[in-house]
């Protein structure tokens, strides 16, 4: 018996066998079983996906002599028939052959005639689009009223080209690409059944060439067993096929991540050497951390399509790359992308594209960059010795406040009433009468300033300095000599604020920030009341060195 290729053998005859197109297939058993044949059918999609099939299994179902159910039985006269393209009432014609009017006046012409042995005259008419604007014009008027023993059947990849008069006769039914997964359970069974041992890795491969076309990928199969024989490897897949391979664009992720300049030359050369096609590498490195960014966001590899192995191997990214350096990463390998498409040495610019992409920094927002200062300088503080005799000062403060509450556990049982008014009093009073006015505030105002100054000099220290306390009306504390940036950044930190009144004064204070003209500050003078002076340089700044590693900036002296 002659070879037959795996497409032709392994095609579908019923519905059922029909993959990765299930909204069709039941939307067309469900219309055989309630009989709603319609008089014309559209079929539109990619390639290879299963247009004409489809169109041969409903012809051969609408014709067979004992169905099973919404199925033809394949076993009747009919049907074998029709497996043998030899029944005269389905008629097969190729729109891109026979485009021209006259084909299709002939066509006219013969729906008339009712079928010779079958129930239904069906007309499938592959690549439509190929018709004349004249054939389908004279195509109209038997589209839209023809015999009821008659059926068309238009299979097309480019929709957009058939008129719309031609559409609205129709049911149109849109085919889609088949999933990843889904030619890879295909292939993987064919395989099983011709005995031939395939990995998972080599069915991705294949799948993924296919694009979505389960009849590339069954052609592609072909050529592999061909190729490799009983020894079927990835790495001979890839060779055959000329596809870039998968560990390449690991290397570039890793090569970023290690700063590695030097492996960005051997990968362009391996590139080169190889002769794979620049365009498709860089399309390829585009999908690649895309993936990586769908890990990162998600958590999970589920919206990749690739193997099983380099899943795993996604995850490990997971928490090595931050989502703003992802997007960075992919929106500057568009702009590469679009300017490698129209240069002339494009192995020169891929090696600058991607020195590029290794030299790109991890970014840190604003707050990350403040915060990091703000640590620097606090610990930078704390090793002066006014810093730390300001530390004991607010540690004393608090001792009274300390001592109270150590005293509170003792009314878990309470004493006598006579007991408590006698010895309790005396060591509350000093908490209950304690002089919170205005007096009392203003006293105890510059050690208050002292502490918020020393915990957040940068952001809150010289506001908080040339603020003055206006009055205080019952627990609510407005302070002036704040202009509108120093308001803004007492109101932002207010809870802080707050906190700490509470801590230090014993009582919860509210405060009310009143924008005025603020005053001169001799900041030189009080920022160094706490702090010693030193001469600022990049070698005894942390500070300086911090935004030098974070910014990429450098001293100018």
């Amino acid at each position: 018996m002659a070879y037959i290729v795996t497409a032709r053998k392994w095609r579908p005859s019923k519905f059922s066998e029909i993959v990765g197109q299930e909204h069709i297939t039941n939307t067309l058993i469900n219309a055989i079983k309630s009989e709603r044949i319609a008089h014309a059918y559209l079929f539109t999609g990619p390639r290879g996906v299963g247009k004409t099939t489809t169109a041969r299994i409903l012809a051969k179902r609408l014709n067979c002599l004992n169905p099973n159910g919404a199925e033809p039985c394949d076993e009747c006269e009919l049907c074998k028939t029709v497996k043998e393209n030899q029944l005269l009432d389905i008629i097969e014609i190729d729109g891109a052959s026979n485009r021209g009017i006259d084909e299709i006046r002939s066509l006219r012409d013969s729906v008339k005639y009712a079928p010779t042995k079958g129930k239904y005259k069906v007309y499938i008419i592959d690549e439509v689009h190929m018709l004349t604007r004249e054939s389908f014009n004279a195509f109209l008027k038997t589209l839209e009223e023809p015999p009821e023993h008659t059926v068309f059947i238009f299979a097309t990849t480019d929709v957009h080209k058939v008129p719309l008069t031609i559409i609205s006769r129709c049911q149109r039914y849109d085919f889609k690409r088949i999933q990843l997964h889904t030619i890879k359970e295909q292939l993987h069974k064919i395989a099983v059944n011709e005995k031939y041992e395939i990995d998972d890795e080599t069915l991705t491969i294949i799948a993924k060439k296919a694009d979505g076309a389960l009849r590339d990928a069954e052609s592609y199969f072909d050529q592999v067993i061909t190729y490799c024989g009983d020894n079927i490897t990835k790495e001979a897949v890839s060779e055959m096929l000329n596809l870039i391979s998968d560990d390449i664009y690991f290397d570039v992720s890793d090569a970023v991540i290690n700063k590695d300049y030097k492996s960005i030359f051997n990968i362009t050369e391996t590139i080169y050497q190889n002769g794979w096609n620049f365009i498709d590498f860089f399309t390829g490195l585009i999908e690649h951390f895309r993936n990586i960014l769908t890990v990162t966001l998600t958590d999970k590899s589920d919206l990749i399509e690739t193997s099983e192995a380099n899943k795993k191997r996604y995850l490990q990214y997971k928490n090595i790359f931050s989502e703003g350096d992802l997007l960075r990463l992919l929106n500057y390998l568009n702009k590469s992308f679009q300017e490698l498409r129209f240069t002339q040495n494009q192995k020169l610019k891929i090696e600058v594209s991607l020195t590029h992409l290794v030299g790109l920094e991890k970014s840190s927002t604003i707050s990350e960059i403040i915060s990091k200062v703000n640590n620097i300088n606090i610990e930078q503080a704390g090793n002066s010795e006014d810093y730390q005799q300001s530390k004991k000062k607010s540690i004393k403060i608090e001792e009274p406040k300390t001592e109270i509450r150590k005293e509170i556990p003792i009314f878990k049982e309470p004493p006598p009433p006579q007991r408590i008014k006698e010895e309790s009093k005396p060591e509350e009073e000093p908490q209950k009468s304690l002089p919170l006015n205005y007096e009392f505030i203003l006293s105890k105002w510059d050690g208050f300033v002292d502490i918020v100054s020393n915990e957040k000099p940068l952001i809150l220290g010289p506001v908080i300095q040339n603020a003055e306390v206006q009055n205080f009306e019952g627990n609510k504390l407005n302070l002036t000599g704040i202009d509108k940036d120093g308001k803004f950044l007492l109101k932002s930190h207010k809870d802080y604020i707050e906190k700490k009144a509470l801590d230090y004064f014993g009582k919860k204070i509210y405060f009310d920030f009143i924008e005025t003209e603020a005053k001169k500050h001799d900041f030189k003078r009080e920022e160094t009341k706490n702090i010693p002076e030193t001469k600022t340089t990049v070698e005894n700044s942390p500070i300086i060195n911090k935004i030098i590693s974070e910014l990429g900036g450098q001293e100018i002296k």
